[in-house]
């Protein structure tokens, strides 16, 4: 019953010692997004941050940050 799939959740990250894990997950979020902005979607490293956030953050987030980052209303700048 092995999957052809590795289950991984993101690695520890000494910035976010604690077990709550919310700036862990914005601060992955955010960067993958000007990640991707400054070196485009095909950049390795880029994936690395879209990994850590699908596997910290909430279902719904992405869906909703980015509909508040197209309104203006997202907390953080995602320029690069």
């Amino acid at each position: 019953l092995y999957s052809k799939y590795a289950l991984q959740t993101a690695a520890f990250d000494a910035r976010f010692p604690n077990t709550n894990q919310t700036r862990h997950c914005f601060q992955n979020y955010t960067d993958y997004f000007k990640c991707i902005a400054a070196k485009g979607e095909d950049y390795a490293p880029c994936k690395q941050f879209k990994r850590a956030y699908n596997s910290l953050c909430p279902v719904r987030y992405p869906t909703s940050g980015m509909s508040s980052a197209e309104n203006g209303t997202f907390p953080a700048s995602l320029e690069p």
